[in-house]
């Protein structure tokens, strides 16, 4: 008699892997640090070539997001000062020291950039006149500051990811950074779009299109190339986000590309992408945390390592 296939249980029910125990906070913070990261070198941008509606949209938003970021990862770590903690070590081998370190030299340098857009409002004399002579250089380099330090808060939250032992995300190691990139590139994109007016605009487009064939690409990738393991990328609320988040992004870029002379569509085009961003982000998390559940997802591609090992050795 034959033996019957094997099941992919787990030990009395349980999975083989243990879940990650991260919550959609952590989700959110994905999404807006990519946010933040993009919004800053758009803002930056719009203060290189001379696009102020740009650069205050930019400022604005990054500032905005990497609060929110903060709070969270705080929230994620249950307490404010384990935040603090992390500070006390600097490891470039671990992504979340890296990352920690990353968002401690980002959030001020975005904060005074922001604040510096508040400089034409203060009085002419006394001490507010030299806050208001000293916070637009101070805002410039500052702003330029969190410009440098943006591409490693985009990409590193994807490295982490990947550094982890859930299948869907280690097996990604390559696509992840770029997926997390291009979604951060298109989200400060969508901002531009959505407050800038059209003829400050074109750098924003740009950005779209550059982000958008990153994130698609990336997608594409993880989605096809992992075997058994992009399978959770393609079914249940990972596959419908990521669905949702390539039409979004198709769309989005198409409104940027046909409406360089409408304001309402170019509107339309940034709120399409900024929404793509976060259906990537909320579904490359759904994905991992899918694959993680399912022991089937651990158990196969190690039996299929040990097939080719010892193929090789014969």
């Amino acid at each position: 008699m034959n033996v019957p296939p094997a099941e992919f249980t787990s030990y009395y029910g349980r999975p083989v892997l243990k879940p990650p125990v991260w919550r959609w906070d952590i989700a959110a913070y994905l999404f807006t640090g990519g946010l933040a990261a993009g919004s800053s070198l758009l803002a930056a941008g719009g203060q290189l070539t001379g696009r102020p509606a740009l650069r205050r949209a930019g400022r604005g938003a990054a500032l905005a997001a990497v609060g929110a970021s903060t709070y969270f990862l705080i929230n994620d770590l249950g307490r404010p000062s384990r935040f603090h903690h992390m500070l006390r070590v600097a490891k470039v081998t671990s992504p979340m020291s890296v990352g920690t370190w990353v968002l401690s030299v980002f959030g001020p340098a975005a904060g005074v950039a922001a604040v510096a857009e508040a400089a034409p409002l203060l009085p002419g004399r006394g001490v507010f006149g030299l806050g208001r002579r000293l916070l637009p250089p101070a805002g410039h380099a500052a702003g330029l500051v969190a410009a440098v330090t943006a591409p490693a808060l985009a990409t590193y939250t994807g490295v982490l990811l990947a550094d982890t032992a859930v299948p869907s995300w280690h097996e990604a190691y390559p696509e992840l950074p770029a997926i997390f990139a291009g979604s951060a590139l298109a989200s400060g994109a969508g901002v531009g779009l959505l407050a800038a007016p059209v003829g400050q605009a074109g750098p924003a487009r740009r950005l779209a299109v550059a982000g958008a064939a990153m994130e698609l690409w990336g997608s594409h990738r993880v989605e096809n190339r992992l075997g058994l393991l992009s399978e959770p990328y393609t079914r249940g609320t990972a596959g419908k986000l990521l669905r949702a988040g390539r039409a979004l992004t198709a769309a989005g870029v198409a409104g940027a590309l046909l409406g360089r002379r409408s304001r309402l569509l170019s509107a339309a085009s940034g709120s399409a992408l900024l929404a793509a961003s976060l259906c990537t982000r909320f579904g490359i998390f759904h994905g991992g945390v899918a694959s993680a559940r399912d022991p089937r997802y651990t158990v196969v591609p190690q039996r299929e390592r040990l097939d080719r090992r010892a193929a090789e050795q014969h």
